[in-house]
């Protein structure tokens, strides 16, 4: 073991805690049986089978209130793997789950048994006929395959709420729809065709013109009993006609009959069968859409009302005025979403009767949205709105700030009121539909029923088609809790199904959730026909058992999920998942998500158990060590969980005291280690970098690889010794060129100048000259310290920057301009916590500007631009994003080149600071999808404001990054 490896008892929970009832086993302690495990392995690989019991944990949580503990995780590449897990399946009489995002409601992508892994090798958008149509593979998210088709003026149908998260193979499993779908533009009336992998083997792509051909001689008996099941429900009047009038609202309970109807042959049929199948059907591979106009013309209200009911009866209203999403927020959405960022503090003050709806109207132009404005203008006249509070306006906007303010707080429904409940306790997610015209008696009805069983819901949902979500929370470990639920449900479903002929799931499938009321919905004939269609399709019963078809009346009760409660930071996680999209490390060990799961796991164990050491061994490496630290999952999370700022405080929860005085040394030193620091990176040079691998190499065995960074070629020669002269007199602004550019110099594949030159020059020509003050040697912004967790380095440098910048900008009368986004980020907001009360007072009053904000906002309009290159591709921080300059960068690349790309996977480069030099396979985990989408064309630039970003993108591309500002400086020379 390396000296200083990191200690994992150190991470083991100090709260005194009772085992839970859901704890896992301690005979899972191993994780999966050695025989499984073997058999799979040598089949697929060892790389693609998960065994270790901390890996069958964080795969074993979705968003729903459900979780059960898969026995091994295979991570499919490609469609051979999918077939070859079938195939053993089949053999070994097992049973195969498919996972994606994991972002669904009721259970269906957890299994018992063999859980496939189906997003990480599963994305890609190919744009077909103009954009009409797009082929899409099933673990892209909904957000990356709109942002693919976004330039050809069109947008997919299906437009739910998780769509920054959720992907395509689980929005078409489960016919997801959303905001503005309904039952026109959802996934069974968008698709237009489908690749899929049956239980049995059997490849079929519906748009294949043999397809039928095919089929038919691999499958003759499904072929028979799909046409004979067709023929029988055609046979029976009153049965067709019930199918029909059952997707006349939203629906999504059971299999979909109407492919029966709908389609003329077996590949037909199946076609439509597999949309809202929840992979219990098969899996599929791929995707074609036919893609919907995308209408920029925008006009939004949020408008407010005495109640739940008087809003509900508006929406009619509305939807004959043509609007095209009509949203309902009840009074406790309302307040709980004053946790999102952006949503009017006062809406907390929200009396609990109000209501609000959220209308909006699209048109392909102005003069199309005019006249849709003038009509939504006759229906306000008529309504009785309230204005409760000083933030409500009660009218319709232009503005995109302003209406992307009211759909994140509608979008952040379940996350937000979650995130509120009560601790420890489990939340469900319920969703069904009425027809439209009875959504307000709907409402009251709702009302009344959850007073009655002491529940005290929030309510949102997709009014304009009658589609109602709300949440409940009990105590899952409380068994008469779990009993007030059952009572709840059995009432709830009566209710919407006897009084309402209702949907009791409108979008978010059957799952686990409702299965036990499928029939009381359907009626007997239907779901033995429904019944029957599995049993043609998975005869030996393979695939997701126990989701959209159980004859257990108490299945839904089965597997609910404790929540233990945890730091304080996380306690509030609903497991939702938006989070994952944008972590760096969730193709390499886990995501924001799975670090809480892993976390509540520890705390539903008994205090030393088998599973907690486990866990405890694995979670250094899998969550404290690769968590980049760069927060963007507090910015994805509607209420800004910071999974990052967790991982930090773990790993100061790690070091020794010892440790903590050697860092608080160092900062107090900084300005000998600043100069050790760049002396090494020019000694670097004459050494070479096959010597000093070996060398480090051998440093990080010996101690420890997230002590001593690994060299890098890429890392750039030392940078001068002196910054450029300037004068402290007309000054505009004091620039203070971060430590990293003191240290690392600029890439060596083009003219100079420097990075502190060429900032100086450019404001220099722009009228708006910069001071470097004498001094700036042996500060910092601290973020060394911070990321790692240092408290007591940290609060040395915190405070010393910000007093010497008090000096520097004059009391701050003088902005002070930093040269890269994350030392930006550290000065402007990271330091404030470690700063002593005066400082804090000081900090208060000062200006701190990234240099992309400087120049594009106070130079870029000074400066005559002399020369661009043809193309640039730029990438985007982190930082950048917590700052909100990332349009800043693309300004500045627009006046530096005639076209600017900004990959659309672009992210977090995980370099952070030297965590891509301590591990750098996260770096190349987290870069490769931007990587490929850079390496795949030729750029004249390649351009970002972070140096240590810019090394981790050269290690990713083999291509050159360097400062925009230094572009810029270039392209404005005289």
């Amino acid at each position: 073991m390396p000296l200083f490896e990191p200690n994992p008892q150190a991470l083991r929970p100090a709260t005194k805690r009772s085992p839970a009832p859901d704890r896992v086993p301690e005979l899972l302690s191993r994780g999966t049986p050695r025989r499984l495990r073997e058999e799979l392995t040598e089949f697929l690989g060892p790389e693609k089978v998960l065994s270790r019991i901390a890996d069958l944990v964080r795969y074993a949580s979705d968003a729903s209130p459900y979780r059960f503990v898969p026995q091994v995780v295979v991570v499919a590449e490609d469609i051979d793997d999918i077939s070859t897990v079938l195939s053993y399946a089949h053999g070994k009489g097992r049973e195969v789950v498919f996972r994606a995002a994991g972002t669904s409601l009721n259970g269906q992508a957890q299994g018992e048994d063999i859980l496939v892994d189906v997003r990480r090798h599963w994305a890609g958008v190919e744009v077909l006929d103009g954009g009409a149509r797009a082929r899409i593979r099933p673990g892209t998210t909904v957000v990356r395959a709109n942002a693919a088709l976004a330039p050809y003026g069109r947008v997919l149908g299906p437009d739910p709420a998780s769509a920054v998260a959720c992907t395509i193979g689980g929005v078409v499993a489960n016919n997801a729809s959303g905001m503005t779908a309904g039952t026109t533009r959802n996934s069974y009336r968008t698709v237009s065709s489908l690749t899929f992998v049956l239980p049995s083997g059997t490849v079929v792509d519906t748009a294949d013109p043999d397809a039928d051909e095919q089929l038919a001689r691999a499958e003759p008996r499904l072929c028979a009993e799909l046409l004979a099941i067709k023929a029988e429900i055609e046979a029976d009047a009153a049965l067709t006609a019930r199918i029909r009038a059952k997707y006349a609202i939203k629906n999504t309970n059971g299999y979909r009959l109407d492919a029966f109807l709908d389609g003329d042959t077996p590949v037909r049929i199946l076609r439509g069968l597999m949309v809202g199948s929840e992979g219990t059907f098969g899996f599929i591979a791929e995707v074609v859409f036919d893609t919907l106009p995308l209408d920029r013309a925008v006009s939004t209200a949020l408008l407010f009302f005495p109640s739940l009911p008087a809003a509900a009866a508006a929406v009619p209203l509305f939807n004959e005025a043509g609007a095209l999403a009509v949203e309902l927020m009840d009074g406790n959405t309302l307040r709980a979403s004053v946790s999102v960022t952006g949503v009017p503090a006062d809406w907390a003050g929200l009396p609990r009767e109000t209501a609000a709806l959220l209308v909006e109207f699209r048109a392909p132009d102005a003069t199309a949205l005019a006249a849709y404005e003038r009509a939504a203008e006759e229906v306000l006249a008529g309504l009785g709105l309230v204005a409760p509070v000083a933030s409500v306006e009660n009218a319709f906007t232009r503005d995109p700030k302003r209406i992307s303010g009211y759909w994140k707080a509608r979008k952040a429904f379940v996350t937000a009121v979650g995130g509120s409940r009560p601790a420890g306790t489990t939340l469900i997610t319920e969703d069904f539909a009425v027809p439209p015209f009875r959504l307000a008696e709907a409402c009251a009805a709702l009302l009344d029923l959850q007073s009655r069983h002491g529940f005290d819901t929030a309510v949102a949902g997709h009014a304009a088609h009658g589609n109602l979500h709300f949440l409940l929370a009990f105590d899952a470990a409380d068994p008469s809790d779990v009993e007030r639920y059952a009572r709840f449900m059995d009432e709830f479903c009566k209710l919407t199904v006897e009084r309402f002929d209702g949907s009791l799931k409108a979008e978010h499938a059957t799952g686990r959730n409702i299965a036990p009321f499928l029939e009381l919905e359907w009626g007997t004939k239907a779901t033995d026909l429904m019944w029957r269609t599995k049993e043609a399709l998975d005869p030996d019963g393979v695939l997701a058992p126990r989701i959209v078809l159980d004859r257990d009346p108490h299945a839904h009760l089965r597997g609910l999920k404790t929540i233990p409660s945890v730091e304080r930071i996380a306690d509030p996680c609903i497991e939702c998942g938006f989070c994952e999209p944008t972590c760096p490390s969730q193709d390499l060990t886990t995501t924001p998500r799975q670090r809480i799961v892993l976390r509540r796991e520890m705390m539903r164990q008994n205090e030393g158990s088998p599973v907690e050491t486990e866990l405890l061994a694995a979670y250094g490496y899998d969550a404290v060590d690769t968590c980049a630290g760069d927060s963007t999952c507090g910015l994805a999370c509607p209420v800004g969980i910071d999974t990052g700022a967790l991982m930090r405080e773990f790993r100061h929860e790690r070091h020794s005291p010892r440790e903590e005085r050697i860092a608080a040394l160092a900062a107090r030193n900084f300005r000998a280690v600043e100069a050790s620091a760049r002396l090494a990176v020019a000694a670097a040079d004459r050494i070479g970098d096959r010597v000093l691998g070996s060398v480090t190499g051998l440093a990080r065995r010996a101690f420890s690889s997230d002590l001593v960074p690994e060299w890098l070629p890429e890392i750039p020669g030392a940078a001068a010794r002196r910054l450029p002269r300037t004068h402290r007199p007309a000054a505009a602004a004091v620039y203070y060129p971060a430590c990293v550019n003191r240290i690392f110099g600029d890439p060596d594949d083009g003219p100079g100048p420097s990075l502190p030159e060429a900032v100086v020059a450019v404001s220099a020509r722009a009228g708006r000259p910069v001071w470097i003050p004498d001094d700036v040697a042996g500060t910092c912004c601290a973020t060394i310290w911070h990321s790692k967790g240092y408290a007591r380095g940290n609060e040395v440098m915190a405070n010393r920057i910000v007093e010497a910048a008090w000096g520097w900008t004059a009391g701050g009368t003088l902005p002070l301009v930093v040269d890269a986004s994350s030392c930006t980020l550290g000065i402007a907001h990271e330091v404030v916590p470690y700063l002593t009360a005066d400082n804090r007072a000081l900090h208060a009053e000062m200006t701190v500007l990234d240099s992309l904000v400087w120049a594009a906002d106070e130079l870029l309009p000074r400066l005559d631009v002399r020369r661009r290159v043809g193309s640039a591709v730029v990438h985007p921080t982190c930082s950048m994003r917590h700052l909100g300059d990332e349009d800043r960068l693309t300004a500045l690349a627009g006046a530096c080149a005639e076209e600017v790309v900004v990959p659309a996977d672009a992210g977090c480069c995980a370099f952070a600071g030297d965590r891509g030099m301590l591990h750098p396979e996260l770096t190349a985990s987290a870069t490769a999808r931007e990587a490929a989408e850079v390496t795949a064309r030729s750029f004249d630039a390649h351009l970002s404001a972070n140096r240590m970003c810019e090394i981790g993108m050269d290690r990713a591309t083999g291509r050159s990054y360097g400062s925009v500002l230094i572009a810029l400086e270039r392209a404005t020379r005289p």
